[in-house]
């Protein structure tokens, strides 16, 4: 069964969702969005909640606190179930094909009659759009782009959905195995994943499978054993729960975190030593167990140094790792620092108070404040704002004498490349991070030029989550990255790896690309609530996959460097 939390999030985003279609107030829109993060990672139960106990939700007020109220007294909210009744089934699922939007997906129903993403495919092949109002060519080419984004996606789920879900079945029979963890491609930090794989280590595999069959999330079960069970999970991905003997953990640790590519070279290492390497060990060809207990000794036997699971891809690990050049990348205890955060004086849902003493829990040496600036005006800054919370962000640094409080901005990259403010207001901040917020459908040589000239303004440090995307919603903006990465190391602009689950932006392989060209980066949480500070591991994870080292970021370097670095721009 699922949480009530869960299902209550889900509706209040359906709300919004559905809203987004009609034409529904902006504001009222982004409103519920918050809430229903806010009500999904809310620690208490909302079941049995009083009207006045939901009210004390973080942005959750009495009209949102009314439908969460009738949604636990009903089981459902009304309004959702009316405008259900209004906008068909399908044309929700339209709204999901990046760059189409929900206004133009109603439009196409009502207009042309399509009802799914199949029907909106042919539509483009057989020319029906021609002609319809606010469908160019341009439209139609972002629209089969969107099409190929979504179907790329299919039923994979974001890695932070993923790393939720087995988190909790990890806790949950933590005490029925002698060990147990993740494993598969949430351990290799994919973007997207399909089933959760879990490892689990015992003698005794009955009660655990007994156990993760009840699971409160568990919906059906698919298919049982005492080797392995996979099940169904409400709102989420399946999950299979894989139990080994304690002796050959390694082996199957190493096994199934794959990648299968990366597997069948270490595979292809063994046989040509006369080895056989499996789930259960590395064994000799009279059957003699060489290694199993752990994935050092695994890799070791093949002569080989353990490889971190991120970089297990079969794209130059094996290589890299028998010459003994494989990198020392960055890990979460490299961080020490954090460029791009948001408080409630934007689009936060924290208050600056609550999100510095977050930054301070993490052990943070410099942490940085940048709310967004005038030009995105659903966010109504104005410069007096911005001057008073530089005043409140001082007398707090009072407060925190081992952290060390910046005061900066995310700016707006317009089209040409300009920014907010002018060079004399701008010059007042410790940090500036700037990034793409609209126009994402640029032609490619606009906007390298429009990413050039921002990395070219003296005062921006950093390129906020650079290609714009949102994973599975929004393609990437496209650009000549190689031009836009020289430009970034020669002017000293650091390129951000944004941890958000749905952007992880820079992705992977452009990171590598960068780096290749002297490009330093900024690992960033860019959260909006303390809770968002969690999702440091996913952007680790990313820049682990791009092959970072703590030298190549610059929220890992002592406060002095960073600084250094921060001024050879305005110089």
């Amino acid at each position: 069964m699922a949480r009530a939390n869960d299902e209550a999030a889900a509706l209040i985003q359906e709300l919004a969702d559905l809203l987004s279609i009609t034409g529904g107030d902006a504001f009222k829109i982004r409103a519920y969005e918050k809430a229903a993060r806010a009500v999904a990672g809310h620690p208490e139960d909302i079941a049995g909640m009083d009207l006045a106990a939901l009210k004390r939700i973080p942005t959750v007020g009495e009209a949102i606190a009314k439908k969460l109220l009738d949604y636990t007294e009903t089981g459902t909210i009304r309004q959702v179930e009316a405008l259900r009744a209004e906008i068909p089934a399908s044309v929700r699922t339209l709204t999901g094909v990046p760059g189409l939007g929900p206004k133009k997906a109603l439009q196409l129903y009502r207009e042309l009659g399509i009802a799914s993403v199949d029907e909106l495919a042919a539509a483009l092949d057989e020319g029906r759009l021609h002609g319809v109002k606010g469908f160019g060519p341009k439209s139609e080419e972002n629209i089969r782009h969107g099409i190929e984004v979504l179907r790329q996606k299919g039923d994979r789920v974001l890695v932070g959905t993923a790393a939720e879900l087995a988190e909790r079945v990890v806790e949950a029979l933590a005490p029925l195995a002698e060990r147990i963890a993740h494993a598969g491609s949430l351990r290799r930090m994919r973007e997207t994943i399909g089933d959760v794989d879990v490892l689990a280590a015992s003698d005794d595999p009955r009660p655990l499978m007994e156990a993760f069959t009840a699971l409160p999330f568990v919906t059906e079960v698919v298919a049982g054993g005492d080797k392995k069970t996979s099940v169904r999970t409400f709102r989420g991905p399946d999950i299979d729960l894989r139990v080994v003997p304690p002796d050959s953990w390694g082996a199957a640790l190493q096994y199934f975190t794959g990648s299968q590519a990366h597997n069948v070279r270490t595979r292809e290492i063994a046989v040509r030593a006369g080895l056989k390497l499996s789930e259960y060990g590395l064994f000799t060809a009279s059957g003699e167990r060489l290694a199993s207990a752990t994935e050092e000794e695994v890799y070791g036997r093949l002569g080989l140094p353990w490889i971190p699971p991120t970089l297990r891809e079969d794209t130059g690990e094996i290589e890299a790792a028998l010459k003994g050049a494989l990198p020392d990348v960055v890990t979460v205890e490299d961080i020490t620092g954090d460029l791009h955060s948001h408080t409630d004086l934007t689009d936060g849902r924290a208050s600056l108070e609550e999100m510095v003493e977050a930054a301070a829990a993490r052990g943070l040496t410099y942490y940085a404040i940048t709310d967004h600036a005038p030009d995105l005006a659903m966010h109504r800054m104005t410069d007096a704002k911005m001057l008073a919370q530089r005043e409140r962000v001082r007398e707090l640094q009072k407060d925190y004498p081992g952290l060390v409080l910046l005061h900066g901005t995310e700016l707006n990259i317009g089209p040409d490349g300009s920014v907010d403010w002018d060079a004399d207001f701008l010059a007042g901040f410790d940090v500036c991070v700037a990034s793409i917020h609209s126009h994402f459908a640029q032609d490619p040589a606009d906007t390298t030029r429009r990413l050039i000239t921002a990395c070219e303004n003296p005062h921006v440090n950093v390129i906020g989550h650079p290609t714009a995307r949102q994973i599975g919603r929004r393609a990437q903006v496209q650009a000549d990255w190689d031009e836009v990465f020289r430009a970034a190391a020669r002017t000293g602009t650091a390129m951000e790896v944004n941890c958000f689950p749905d952007r992880l932006d820079l992705p992977a392989d452009l990171i590598r690309r960068a780096l290749r060209l002297g490009v330093k980066f900024a690992v960033d949480t860019d959260a909006h609530s303390v809770e968002d500070m969690r999702n440091i591991r996913f952007g680790v994870g990313t820049a682990q996959r791009g092959w970072l080292t703590p030298d190549d970021v610059i929220t890992t370097w002592p406060l002095p460097r960073l600084r250094d670095f921060l001024a050879k721009k305005t110089t």
